[in-house]
C-alpha cells in the first residue's frame, strides 16, 4: 500500500494534477487517493458509462482511456492492465495549469510503476 500511496503523491506532483484516485475498474473500490477523495467514484462511474455506451455502439476490445473536458478542469481516466480485475488511475487536471499532452505522457510514466 506504501507504493500506491507514493505513486499517487508523485501524480499528484505533476503540474495541474488536484487529486488523483487508485480505483478497482469492477468493484469501483478505491485502493489509494491523493487530494480530494470524491473524484475516485468518478472515475469508475465515468468508466462505466463509457464502455456501456462504447459497447451498445458496437465497440470491441478493451477501453485504454476516457478525458472528459470541463470549462475548468480534465478528468481523465486511465486503464492500468493487471492480472486479474483491471485498476482505473483517476487524475483531476486543472486546465488553467497545465498541458493535457504532457499529463497524459506523466500519468502513462506513473501507471508502469504502479505494477513494477
Amino acid at each position: 500500500m506504501a507504493l500506491l500511496n507514493t505513486v499517487l503523491r508523485d501524480v499528484g506532483r505533476t503540474p495541474g494534477v488536484t487529486a488523483a484516485a487508485l480505483v478497482d475498474g469492477v468493484t469501483g473500490l478505491s485502493y489509494a487517493e491523493h487530494g480530494d477523495p470524491g473524484p475516485a467514484q468518478d472515475a469508475q462511474e465515468t468508466a462505466h458509462l463509457a464502455t456501456t455506451q462504447l459497447n451498445r455502439a458496437g465497440f470491441t476490445g478493451e477501453l485504454e482511456s476516457i478525458v472528459v473536458t470541463t470549462a475548468t478542469h480534465h478528468h481523465v481516466t486511465v486503464r492500468v492492465d493487471r492480472q486479474g480485475d483491471p485498476l482505473l488511475l483517476f487524475a483531476l487536471v486543472d486546465r488553467d495549469r497545465t498541458n493535457i499532452t504532457w499529463a497524459l505522457r506523466d500519468l502513462a510514466e506513473h501507471t508502469s510503476r504502479l505494477l513494477a
